[in-house]
């Protein structure tokens, strides 16, 4: 299987959210199933489905989260000298050049895309023009609606 890459911080929100699963989310499930076997006749009781329909969904994500986690390339971006080039969890300021307006996204692996918080996929379409590219590159990007141009105003790797 391929190693995906995730940001440090990307791997620890899924550390977070497998523990919360486990450790919170499921004991409540069990309990839930527990209560409701009480209440007798399981072929009707809508309370022993739903919490089994919740069991099957958190056992489906802990079951997801581990096999993420287990086939992650951790890349610490902090760490990287990549000579003021676009890389995997840098964070890069764009201008369009059409309108002059200034965007800053990180880019990072396809679990932690968020564009509202600035974060896109490394298979996005913006992420693939811009990697291996430097400050006052202008890259092309192939969207929807036709190809934009951005300048690259700067590269942190924070």
């Amino acid at each position: 299987m391929n190693k995906i890459p995730l940001t440090v911080k990307g791997a620890e929100k899924l550390r977070e959210e497998l523990e919360e699963l486990k450790s919170v989310i499921r004991p409540r499930i069990i309990a839930a199933i527990a209560s409701a076997r009480e209440h007798g006749d399981l072929k009707e009781n809508a309370e022993y489905h739903a919490a089994r329909e919740q069991q099957s969904f958190a056992e489906g994500r802990i079951a997801e989260i581990e096999g993420k986690l287990s086939n992650a390339q951790i890349i610490d971006v902090t760490k990287l000298d990549p000579n003021g080039k676009v890389v995997f969890g840098a964070t890069v300021e764009l201008e369009d050049l059409d309108n002059d307006k200034r965007v800053t996204y990180q880019i990072v692996g396809e679990d932690e895309a968020n564009i509202k918080e600035g974060r896109i996929s490394i298979g996005s379409p913006i992420a693939r023009a811009l990697i291996g590219k430097e400050v006052e590159d202008i890259v092309t990007v192939k969207a929807p609606s036709g190809n934009i141009e951005y300048e690259i105003i700067s590269v942190e790797y924070i």
